[in-house]
């Protein structure tokens, strides 16, 4: 059974309610690249919510961000734990 991680804390940590792209990296903790993002955004993989700034630059609202990353995760069980 696959089991989507609770990522909500990373809210917490935020001080705005929107990503922009070139930030998610930091959001993320490293684990997500703003490149990859874009990439699936053209693929309209994406997170939802997202909107366009000075028709350049791109965020994502902070929620959204979130529920789409735990849509995107399992958790991985240690090799004892499944002993």
């Amino acid at each position: 059974m696959t089991v989507n991680p609770d990522l909500s804390s990373l809210a917490d940590k935020w001080p705005s309610s929107f990503v922009s792209r070139d930030k998610v990296g930091e959001f993320s903790g490293g684990i997500l690249h703003p490149r990859t993002l874009a990439n699936l955004d053209a693929l309209g993989q994406g997170p939802k919510g997202r909107i366009r700034v000075n028709g350049k630059k791109c965020a994502y609202p902070v929620n959204e961000l979130i529920s789409w990353l735990e849509s995107r995760s399992d958790l991985v069980e240690d090799k004892e734990s499944k002993s």
